[in-house]
């Protein structure tokens, strides 16, 4: 299969109006990616050399979507809905002079995996002219039965409604996703009629107009979780809770620690390495990756963020893009840091804002203390040298450097450069007034009306 080229086409022309929301269905996301960006990604890794997307008309997020993730794919606007084998036959200017595999996939069935794909060319490279992934389940009602001959050959797709009373029987079921010999496929799609109650082009039906042309044609099976199609914000959360599972289930087995599992949420591109540990209720959005040893305690908030080995987070962090913390770095609980670097043995425990800065290793960050980074109009740096001591409840006001080694005692608002090993110290001077408050109490109980 290696030398066969491959195409996907992506179905993506559906408003999902069932998910009652103005952004277009397969724009929603599960583990933090576009559910149509999944369903990409998996063509891709199946060995898709170019992925073109059918789209319905005003659908210009999806297009742009699209080309984000793939620059050279093709889009294609279905303008009227009539079918999914109608959809298909949108996109027949890259179909003129097709691949051997062509995949049609949809944008809304976002857990299928490029293993799946991957067996379904096997059985284009084996000589079928279709491959059609279908899955068993208990309860087959609604679906398209897969009806296969004596030879394991697949004879027909029965519509739920028009099987018989045997045929209802089969738990084989169809998912839609299918895969074509590329030399065969516009002459299928071209003998599709519209000829049932509603006047649509079925893509299902080259199936017996395969087999009628004598062409071969196979179903493999693959698992009912992964062709679950979304149409509805509780099927979204279905699909959501599937994709964590999988996701948590793969780090569990390389080697990561999570005290309880199902209070964890990952994104789809989570980088978790050997032996680092999870506790309870931690979310992680795009673009993490944490080094081996790592900790990260309870109740933290995740993303874009890069966690060198033995560094200890939480609880309750939160850590946004751009933050990357070098080994054996602490960051304590209600510390939330943007834009910044903390270098090795870098600590920040408690109750502390730093905002695009760079802080040195081995460096101390008081409680209280606040990188003042914006000023209405732009983002200012703080550079905070190695080994320097921030005092309890600190602002600094960026732009300014604080030297190796420097000390800031607590309470001040640092406006301008330390040097290296200098003690600043930036508050309002101390006045202490014997006997006043005394004096005022006295005065206060010598005027203060008596209760009726």
């Amino acid at each position: 299969m290696t030398d066969r080229s491959c195409q996907a086409i992506i179905l993506a022309a559906g408003e999902g109006s069932r998910m009652k929301s103005d952004r277009p269905k397969v724009l929603h996301e599960i583990a933090g990616r576009a559910m149509l960006s999944h369903v990409l990604a998996a063509a891709t890794m199946a060995g898709a050399n170019r992925s073109d997307v059918v789209v319905g008309p005003n659908m210009d997020a999806v297009a742009d979507l699209v080309r984000s993730q793939l620059p050279d794919a093709q889009i294609f606007v279905q303008t009227e809905r009539l079918g999914t084998g109608h959809a298909v036959l949108a996109a027949k200017d890259v179909l003129s002079d097709p691949a051997d595999d062509v995949l049609v996939l949809y944008g809304d069935t976002p857990l299928v995996t490029d293993a799946s794909l991957k067996m379904l060319r096997d059985g284009l490279a084996d000589g079928a002219a279709i491959a059609v992934l279908g899955f068993r389940t208990t309860m087959p009602g609604g679906y398209g039965r897969l009806i296969t001959d004596s030879d394991g050959n697949l004879a027909a797709i029965r519509e739920d409604k028009d099987a018989t009373g045997p045929e209802r029987s089969i738990n084989f079921c169809n998912s839609g996703v299918m895969a074509f010999a590329g030399k065969t496929l516009l002459q299928l799609l071209e003998k599709i009629g519209n000829n049932n109650a509603n006047n649509e082009y079925y893509l299902t039906d080259s199936v017996e107009i395969a087999c009628q042309m004598k062409f071969k044609v196979i179903a493999v099976e693959g698992h009912q979780e992964e062709v679950l199609g979304v149409n509805s914000r509780a099927q979204l959360a279905e699909a959501e809770a599937i994709a964590q599972n999988n996701l948590r289930q793969s780090a569990l087995a390389n080697g990561v620690t999570m005290v309880a599992p199902e209070t964890v949420f990952l994104a789809h591109d989570t980088e978790l390495a050997p032996d680092v540990l999870i506790e309870p209720n931690v979310v992680f959005g795009t673009g993490v990756k944490i080094a081996q040893g790592a900790t990260i305690r309870a109740f933290s908030h995740i993303e874009g963020a890069n966690i060198a080995e033995g560094a200890v987070i939480g609880p309750f962090a939160r850590l946004r893009p751009g933050t990357k913390l070098g080994k054996n770095t602490k960051v304590g609980n209600f510390v939330e840091i943007k834009n910044t670097e903390l270098g090795e043995g870098a600590k920040a425990n408690h109750l502390a804002y730093l905002g695009d800065a760079h802080i040195g290793s081995a460096a101390n960050i008081g409680a209280g203390t606040i990188t003042c980074n914006y000023d209405g109009y732009n983002k200012h740096r703080t550079e905070i040298g190695d080994g320097a001591f921030i005092g309890t409840n600190s602002s600094l006001v960026a732009p300014v450097n604080i030297g190796d080694g420097a000390y800031i005692g607590s309470g001040s608002v640092i406006t301008r450069d330390v040097s290296a090993d200098a003690l600043a110290v930036a508050r309002g001077k101390q006045i202490m007034r014997e006997g006043w408050a005394k004096t005022m109490r006295q005065r206060h109980d010598k005027n203060k009306p008596k209760s009726t």
